[in-house]
């Protein structure tokens, strides 16, 4: 589905907003238009590459889990082939950083983890050369948080398909289901 808002043709600053939570979308749109963006939005990869035939947005906020066989990282990856100077914002509620490093690689200046609101995503684009500022925590990772990360790093491998994570995993399926239940953030 292909949704254009408040479209000013010429406008500097283009937003795209991939992202097949339809309500989540439109709230987003609905903001960014009120700080002066012009919004399209797409809810997967078809739609993505269909508007970028007509338009070339400068900003793009991407939805890691799409529903569909492409996930965020490969509208990210087809975004930054688009427009290498492209700014793109990868927000998910399953994060994990195998899945930030690999946003990152493909070409996102930043990786958002759910729920963030309008002003975390306006200043991470602000954020996208990095900073040597951010403090370094010397904190021992628990064995949850590898586990987590572990689930994480399969999922993106697979392209998040549950069954196939759990059979990598060594773990039944409903097993897994349970895990990411728990742990997702909404």
């Amino acid at each position: 589905m292909v949704n254009e808002h408040n479209q000013h043709e010429g406008s500097a600053d283009t937003l795209l907003i991939v992202e097949d939570d339809a309500p989540f979308a439109r709230t987003l749109a609905r903001s960014f238009e009120r700080r002066g963006y012009a919004v399209i939005s797409a809810d997967g990869m078809e739609s993505m590459m269909t508007l970028l035939e007509s338009h070339s947005p400068q900003y793009a906020v991407v939805d890691l889990k799409l529903k569909g066989e492409a996930t965020g990282l490969s509208c990210v990856q087809a975004l930054h082939a688009h427009d290498e100077d492209m700014l793109i914002v990868v927000l998910t509620g399953y994060a994990s950083i195998a899945t930030a490093v690999e946003a990152v690689k493909l070409g996102a200046c930043h990786y958002l983890a759910k729920p963030s609101n309008t002003d975390d995503i306006e200043a991470a684009f602000h954020r996208a050369d990095g900073s040597t500022e951010v403090e370094v925590v010397g904190r021992p990772t628990s064995i949850k948080t590898l586990e987590w990360e572990r689930i994480h790093e399969t999922l993106a491998e697979t392209g998040f398909n549950i069954s196939e994570t759990a059979r990598r995993l060594g773990m039944h399926r409903r097993t897994l289901a349970r895990k990411l239940g728990k742990q997702q953030v909404k």
